[in-house]
């Protein structure tokens, strides 16, 4: 996934090893739930991560490409956890 590596990419930049080694984990434990809960829920809560991440960057660091991601990655969640509602069904008259 592209915005993985960017996220991965950026925390190397700035020396947060840590949570590219914590990114690795994250994806390794979301392989077996892609196939069990679909790819959509895999991907939203790759993405919710990510996003957790980011925010916590966002404090520590002042960098403009975190803020830029972070609203990439917010868009690419947002558009996965559409595929997670429930369709209401047609009000019957």
């Amino acid at each position: 996934m592209k915005l993985v590596e960017e996220v991965k990419s950026l925390c190397k930049r700035l020396g947060e090893d840590n949570l590219v080694e914590a990114i690795d984990r994250f994806m390794l434990l979301n392989q077996g739930l892609e196939k069990t809960r679909g790819e959509h829920f895999a991907k939203a809560g790759i993405y919710g991560f990510l996003e957790g991440i980011l925010t916590t960057l966002r404090i520590r660091h002042e960098d403009h490409k975190i803020e830029e991601l972070l609203i990439r990655v917010k868009e690419a969640r947002e558009k996965e956890e559409i595929f997670l509602r429930k369709a209401r069904p047609p009000i019957s008259e």
